[in-house]
């Protein structure tokens, strides 16, 4: 018998362990062999606190100080380039993310390999950085089990019912009772939910395919930022001395261990492309990840209104490690019954309620 039984061994169930192992007995079924095996092991590692919906944005904020104490972050800064066609986008996204208007030459400093002339617009902030994420996965994970937390993988749950006395889920790996349950699966949670007799929110897993490529006409990548094309049409960013491409698509698929389409990392390359010098002569790898969102596309944090001992931890969006720390504090503060630290809008916002 364990207090909570956390389904999913994302960053998004380990930080969650890391909070509440301290003040209950936890466990984390994780259905693969390794922690962070889908969407957390595929992002693209990048904390800018003012990316995504207004809840996801505050979370992000309200993480700043657990990420520049913690060591997992380095300095890496945010580009954003547009053509004429894109000002609309590159306008909005420009307000939202508080980046300052820069010339093209300005950008092409930063961005060596631009082509300046097809990126007119162009804007630049330096609050954005890279995360170690295996890291900051392996830091939770200790945390949780220094306080006694079991952290499970290749432990998949078949079956979960629910009585008066609480949980009892059956895996491949024997039968665990709980008297809570959280639902941080990822892009599962609907069918954990189902199996769990309760009522699927309506998640929705979309695709996100990513190139790696030699750095281009081997340059030193090192000190370049990230990259946004306006509208998020691609997005480049280097990695250990190559830079990953990605046609930023968002591919409705069903939960499964994904991986790239050809045809969409050959069109998204060649967005890429129109704005640099250099072109895509060979990729060194290519992946994929679902990057799951509610029907609002804000995440979910709250218990199951009508099923006690239920609680969700769900549609992070792609923005589960920027917003980690403080939803894993929120959370762990509503399932504990502690004093929630987040204003009371913020906690609503996030309420599975919101779908009732």
């Amino acid at each position: 018998m364990t207090d909570i039984l956390i389904i999913g061994g994302g960053i998004a169930g380990v930080s969650l362990a890391a909070r509440l192992a301290p003040h209950a007995s936890v466990t984390v079924l994780e259905a693969e062999a390794t922690l962070a095996h889908h969407a957390s092991s595929r992002s693209a590692a990048l904390f800018e606190p003012r990316y995504g919906t207004p809840a996801v944005v505050e979370l992000s904020l309200a993480s700043a100080a657990y990420f520049h104490a913690s060591g997992t972050l380095s300095p890496r800064g945010l580009l954003m380039v547009g053509g004429e066609g894109d000002r609309a986008a590159f306008d909005a996204e420009t307000k939202s993310m508080g980046l300052d208007l820069i010339s093209p030459s300005e950008a092409q400093a930063l961005f060596p390999i631009l082509r300046h002339e097809a990126a007119p617009l162009a804007a630049y902030a330096a609050h954005a950085w890279d995360i170690d994420t295996d890291r900051l996965i392996q830091t939770f994970a200790r945390e949780a089990r220094s306080h006694g937390a079991r952290i499970l993988t290749s432990t998949r749950a078949l079956a979960i019912q629910h009585s008066a006395k609480g949980w009892a889920v059956q895996t491949n790996g024997g039968d665990f009772t709980a008297a809570q349950i959280v639902n941080a699966s990822g892009a599962w949670v609907d069918q954990i939910a189902t199996m769990a007799g309760v009522a699927p929110l309506g998640f929705t897993p979309y695709r996100r395919s990513m190139a790696r490529i030699p750095a281009p006409g081997g340059r030193d990548t090192s000190l370049w930022p990230m990259v946004f094309g306006a509208g998020e049409a691609w997005y480049a960013k280097p990695d250990a001395g190559a830079l990953i491409v990605s046609p930023a698509e968002e591919h409705l698929m069903e939960p499964h261990d994904a991986w790239a389409d050809d045809m969409v990392l050959a069109e998204g390359l060649a967005r890429y492309e129109a704005f640099v010098t250099e072109p895509v002569t060979r990729m060194l790898a290519n992946w994929a990840g679902l990057r799951t969102f509610s029907p609002d596309r804000s995440m979910v944090i709250g218990a199951a209104p009508a099923t006690p001992g239920f609680f969700w931890l769900a549609g992070q969006g792609g923005q589960g490690f920027q917003t980690a720390p403080a939803a894993a504090q929120l959370a762990a503060d509503l399932i504990l019954c502690h004093a929630p630290s987040q204003p009371d809008a913020l906690i609503k916002a996030l309420s599975p309620a919101r779908f009732a």
